[in-house]
């Protein structure tokens, strides 16, 4: 499994739907595309919520993208990460 940084916009739409509920529900939709949620923010600035996720890969990314964004209306830009340990180790 990767690590994903999923940054999300919200939509006039998406701030008035905010809800445990649909938080339930996006989690869900995660799921059901192969991904598992380790954490996830509220920010103040360019993008408003961060999931932090383990996705198989770029391909389970994104239909979770595209089908968070017909569920919630929030936009989402997602990063693969990698720890600085494995970082170090490919540039080593």
């Amino acid at each position: 499994m990767a690590k994903f940084f999923m940054y999300g916009k919200y939509t006039k739409e998406a701030i008035g739907d905010i809800s445990t509920d649909r938080t339930t529900k996006a989690l869900d939709v995660i799921a059901r595309s192969g991904g598992k949620v380790s954490s996830m923010y509220a920010l103040l600035g360019k993008y408003d919520i961060v999931l932090i996720a383990d996705f198989p890969g770029v391909a389970e990314v994104m239909k979770a993208s595209v089908a968070l964004n017909k569920l919630t209306n929030i936009s989402f830009t997602s990063f693969p990460a990698i720890t600085i340990e494995e970082f170090d180790k490919i540039m080593g």
